[in-house]
């Protein structure tokens, strides 16, 4: 049973098919963020039974032995689970769980499980975040259709949310450093077990993060955040690469794509690097808006706030994002391995979006499950044009404590009628992400793309 958000609840509003840009909070209910709300807008507070704790601020400095620039050791390695759901007895913990989850258990009741630990808030960012969101609470809006936004930056545009759009634009801007290099792959992996590990080196430069960055700057400038994809293995595709710009008005501008083939030596703009079309090298095992849970224009989608739950989320997988685990320990027939993963109870956001009639798409309705302390999608569930439910997405989040903020070290796309699923970020056997990378838009230019190219 979902339940309001108590704190808020007279404020939310349900999502309509249209939004004009909407009104702000007010600077009473701004004033409860760092209250009686976390300064990115969770409750504070624990839950009644005290299975969900306080959150007093998540994990502030590194652990003890953690060297920077190297992996993300556990701050918590005495941890044992608490309980393990299996598929005999999910159906007693139904109410914490999506749809998406349950049909887990179903597809592999014999392989498939939980392990469910002790709840440790461990979401947090920096101050500059917490204050910038607090600015932002009383003056970003939606702009018209709610495809951009205005009046944000830095930190969590809508932290009291008061419909879908609001809530999916927090995901979307939510803070991960102002630029990240990253290494690593993704594995599409067989109902048999089988599986190819494509590799991929990408850069982030995030715009919107930026430290001196104001909401007039981004709009004028229109950009958001500028990445760039290339695949480095195999060798049949090492060279084929990817960039994006993505923009704050997407009325005013759409998103900027373009794509580098080693085969023709070209650069070519791709303005369908966008909704429903296939994910890079993933085997027709997402779409493209399903990239970190869900990125991109959502103008095709009615978006309904349907209010807060607490549910079983992979969270503090500190063991699966480990450089002591290999691919082989992590990718097995069916889904990844369970012993290497950790769930704990926490509240989400639940928000649904339903296609508009004037639009197509391969997904007809997708349920996403957004943390309440970092506003990551932890699960989305997605369901066809028939309305059965098709796919489900597992984020397994982590605290990257020198940032800090709260991500996922594996997005894990399961399509529940081929059996297959796809691992997106894969860096066990790499070197871990850079966030101290300071880009300069000269590397995001079509030209730098041409210049990176290789066979």
């Amino acid at each position: 049973m979902i339940k309001k958000f108590g704190v808020i609840a007279a404020s939310i509003a349900i999502a309509v098919a249209s939004h004009s840009a909407l009104a702000n909070v007010t600077e009473a209910e701004a004033a409860k963020l760092g209250a009686e709300l976390t300064p990115l807008g969770g409750e504070k507070a624990g839950n009644a039974d005290g299975s969900i704790p306080a959150w007093t601020g998540g994990i502030t400095t590194p652990p003890a032995g953690y060297e920077p620039g190297g992996f993300h050791i556990d701050p918590f390695p005495e941890d044992k689970p608490l309980f393990t759901i299996t598929a005999a007895n999910y159906k007693e913990y139904a109410d914490f769980l999506s749809d998406g989850q349950k049909a887990l258990f179903e597809a592999y009741p014999d392989t498939y499980k939980m392990p469910i630990y002790q709840t440790r808030r461990t979401a947090s960012n920096p101050q500059a975040v917490y204050d910038a969101t607090k600015a932002n609470a009383t003056r970003a809006e939606l702009l018209d259709g709610g495809n951009g936004l205005k009046g944000a930056a830095i930190g969590i545009p809508f932290p009291i949310p008061e419909n879908g759009l609001e809530a999916i634009w927090n995901h979307i801007l939510r803070y991960r450093g102002e630029a990240v290099q990253r290494y690593g792959g993704q594995a599409a992996v067989t109902a048999g077990g089988a599986y190819n590990v494509i590799g991929f080196d990408e850069t982030l430069m995030i715009k919107y993060a930026e430290e001196g960055i104001t909401p007039e700057k981004l709009l004028e400038d229109n950009i958001l955040f500028k990445f760039k994809q290339s695949v480095t293995s195999p060798a049949r595709l090492a060279g084929t690469a990817l960039l994006v710009h993505e923009t704050v008005d997407q009325i005013k501008e759409p998103r900027q794509a373009w794509t580098y083939n080693t085969g023709q030596r070209r650069v070519r703009r791709a303005p369908n690097i966008a909704y429903d079309a296939p994910g890079t090298a993933a085997d027709g095992l997402r779409t493209t808006d399903d990239f970190d849970m869900f990125n991109g224009s959502p103008n095709r989608y009615n978006w309904e706030l349907k209010g807060k739950k607490e549910m079983f989320i992979a969270y503090n997988n500190y063991k699966l994002h480990s450089d002591q685990t290999s691919y082989e320990d992590i990718l097995h027939a069916g889904h990844i391995n369970p012993e290497l993963t950790r769930f704990e109870k926490h509240r989400v956001w639940v928000v649904e979006a339903t296609l508009k009639d004037e639009f197509r798409h391969v997904y007809q309705k997708r349920t996403f499950y957004i943390d309440e302390d970092s506003w990551q999608i932890h699960v989305a569930d997605m369901y066809d044009n028939r309305g059965e439910l098709y796919r489900v997405a597992l984020a397994y989040g982590v605290n990257y404590y020198d940032v800090p903020t709260h991500w996922s070290t594996l997005d894990v796309y399961h399509d529940l009628n081929s059996r297959r699923y796809l691992a997106v970020g894969l860096d066990n056997e790499e070197q871990m992400y850079d966030f101290t990378v300071r880009p300069s838009d000269v590397d995001f230019t079509p030209q730098a793309l041409r210049r990176e190219g290789k066979r």
